[in-house]
C-alpha cells in the first residue's frame, strides 16, 4: 500500500522522483500549481508537453523534471466542478489513480501531488481531499506519496480528514 504523507510547501521545491501537475488537458502551462511548475521547470518541459498532444481528464502522462528537482513531471488534468453531477468525483480519483501508475511505471518511490482540481477548478476542498486520501492510501504500490498544500487552507482540510479517520 502506498504511504501518505501531508506538507505545506511548494511542490517545485520536492526533492522526490516525481510530482504530479495539476495540469489542463492541453498541457501547456496555465495558472496555479500548472504554471509555477512550468516556470520552474523551464522552457524545455513546455517543449516536451508539445510533443504529448494533450491529455484527456482524469488520464496522466509523464514528462522529464528538467530544471526541477524532481526527476519526472506527471501531468494529469483534473476535473472542473459543475456541482457534481458530471462525474466529477471519479475523474478526481482517476487523476490520483493514474499518477500513481505512472509513477510506478517509472519506477518512482516517492511522488509529490498538488491538492488537484481545488483551485480554479473549484473543486470542494473537503470532498477532494477524501478522494485523494483514500486514492492514495488504497493504491497497491510500494511508494511514499506526499500530499504537497502550498496554503494553509488547503493544508487544514488534508489534516482534518486524516484526523477524523483515526
Amino acid at each position: 500500500m502506498a504511504t501518505f504523507n501531508l506538507i505545506k510547501g511548494d511542490i517545485t521545491t520536492m526533492h522526490v522522483d516525481a510530482i504530479v501537475n495539476a495540469a489542463n488537458t492541453s498541457l501547456r502551462g496555465g495558472g496555479g500549481v500548472d504554471g509555477a511548475i512550468h516556470r520552474a521547470a523551464g522552457p524545455k518541459l513546455d517543449e516536451a508537453c508539445r510533443k504529448l498532444n494533450g491529455c484527456p481528464t482524469g488520464e496522466a502522462k509523464v514528462t522529464l523534471g528538467f530544471n526541477l528537482p524532481a526527476k519526472y513531471v506527471i501531468h494529469t488534468p483534473g476535473p472542473v466542478w459543475h456541482g457534481g453531477h458530471n462525474n466529477e468525483s471519479q475523474l478526481l480519483k482517476n487523476s490520483y489513480v493514474n499518477s500513481l501508475k505512472r509513477a510506478v511505471e517509472n519506477h518512482c518511490q516517492t511522488v509529490a501531488f498538488p491538492s488537484i482540481s481545488t483551485g480554479v477548478y473549484d473543486f470542494p476542498l473537503n470532498q477532494a481531499a477524501k478522494i485523494a486520501i483514500d486514492a492514495i492510501e488504497s493504491f497497491n504500490a510500494e511508494l511514499v506519496a506526499t500530499m504537497v498544500c502550498f496554503d494553509s487552507g488547503t493544508y487544514s482540510a488534508y489534516e482534518n480528514e486524516l484526523t477524523e479517520r483515526k
